[in-house]
């Protein structure tokens, strides 16, 4: 379990075909807190360290990405150079700041436009149509692994909806999403709460 609270970048150092597709990721962490078999968020999606190196602050960490994982993500999010947003995986006792997160992506939306406010950004994303009931204002999701909330929804005829989110400055530097322009795939993750709610719903009609 996650958060969506980010607390480094990483970027992608390489990735090589094995068996599965093995990503190396540089990050300021300190590898002596990174063990094997632990899970970190990479821009929303769940990943096992198989692998890590370095020093505190220089470090670096591997992980295997399925094929599967690879289709259900942002394009281009696994090749050499890309940034990561990175998240470990909630303690006992660690402060719940955002909301819970599994670290597992639902869909890929296209950012619509970013537009300034007065240093904040306002961004609208495309989410399929096998989201949109999910999707509500003042509900949350996570875009590329982190935890935000809907400021509204607008539904569209083919089933899929455009949503719009307030992006502070502080997020807005500390992670990618400074990086996003219209065109831009995302990893989306529907609040959890949201889609038990859902399924709730389905067997009551």
């Amino acid at each position: 379990m996650f958060t969506g609270i980010v607390t480094a970048i990483g970027t992608v150092e390489s990735s090589e075909m094995l068996q599965d597709l093995r990503v190396r990721i540089s990050c300021p962490y300190d590898p002596a807190e990174m063990a094997i078999g632990a899970s970190i968020a990479c821009s929303g999606a769940c990943m096992t360290v198989v692998e890590r190196g370095g020093s505190a602050g220089d470090a670096w960490f591997a992980v295997d990405v399925s094929g599967e994982s690879v289709s259900k993500t942002a394009a281009g999010m696994w090749d050499a150079g890309s940034q990561l947003n990175l998240e470990s995986a909630l303690k006992l006792g660690d402060e719940l700041g955002g909301h819970i997160v599994t670290g597992h992506v639902d869909a890929v939306g296209t950012v619509e436009s970013v537009k300034d406010a007065a240093g904040s950004h306002i961004v609208t994303i495309r989410a399929p149509a096998d989201l949109s009931a999910y999707i509500a204002p003042k509900g949350s999701i996570t875009v590329q692994g982190v935890s935000l909330t809907v400021n509204d929804v607008t539904d569209h005829e083919d089933g899929s909806c455009s949503f719009a989110l307030n992006i502070i400055p502080h997020t807005w530097q500390v992670t990618t999403l400074g990086t996003m322009t219209a065109g831009s795939q995302v990893n989306l993750e529907i609040d959890v709460l949201a889609r038990y709610l859902k399924r709730m719903e389905s067997l009551r009609g």
